[in-house]
């Protein structure tokens, strides 16, 4: 049986705290226990840092719009790493792995995370445990992604609510889902549709991952999953 006092340090362990730097020109910056720490920021915030040029050569022949978002996602995650474990590892090469996950080769210890949607873009890090992020902007919920992606409680949670508030609940819901695929490198082959996320919950578990639901601390629905390491 858990006990109130290790109900408290669970919780204080998965609760988002704020970087005491975690404020960059307007970028959130969090921290999440020891080992993960999480970045959210407007895509316009950052375009005033010159492209690193092994990131410019990732993103070919993409149309202005999605090259951008990506550049910028990149700048984020550099920022966070220069930020977290100093100016060379804010230097170091992102590689992508066969299903797209990005990975750092010098930094084996290290796994990192990318998302970015309609001007927000967002980076997290794993010190040793996998970890995945994922900001989506809230968009109209067709009934048939209800249906696919919600169990029926959370389907008839959502229905009670009026349609942009339904609309953003389910974005918030989606972000943890994309996100536990994503901490487990398995992506969209992982069927984040069926991993079970109650409306309204800021955090949870699902399988060996935890996940985090940015609320309160970001505009933009945004979630951050992994893997609940050995201490």
């Amino acid at each position: 049986m858990v006990t109130a006092r290790q109900r408290t340090a669970l919780a204080c362990r998965t609760r988002p705290r704020r970087d005491p730097t975690g404020r960059h020109r307007g970028i959130v910056r969090l921290r999440l226990g020891a080992r993960v720490r999480v970045a959210v920021a407007e895509q316009r915030l950052l375009a005033h840092l010159p492209p690193a040029p092994a990131d410019l050569a990732t993103v070919g022949d993409l149309p202005a719009g999605p090259r951008a978002e990506r550049l910028a996602a990149r700048a984020l995650l550099r920022l966070l790493l220069a930020a977290e474990l100093g100016r060379a590892a804010g230097a170091t090469p992102i590689a992508a792995r066969d299903g797209g996950q990005p990975h750092l080769p010098e930094w084996p210890g290290i796994s990192v995370s990318l998302s970015h949607d309609a001007g927000t873009v967002a980076a997290a890090l794993g010190r040793g445990v996998p970890v995945g992020v994922d900001v989506q902007v809230p968009v109209p919920a067709p009934p048939a992604l209800l249906r696919r992606c919600c169990a029926p409680a959370v389907r008839a949670a959502l229905d009670r609510l009026p349609a942009p508030a339904r609309d953003r609940e389910f974005a918030w819901i989606w972000t943890v889902q994309e996100a536990c695929v994503k901490a487990t490198g398995a992506g969209l082959a992982g069927r984040p549709w069926a991993i079970p996320v109650p409306a309204g919950r800021r955090t949870g578990r699902w399988a060996d991952l935890r996940w985090v639901s940015l609320r309160g601390h970001s505009r933009v629905p945004a979630s951050v999953a992994h893997v609940v390491g050995t201490r």
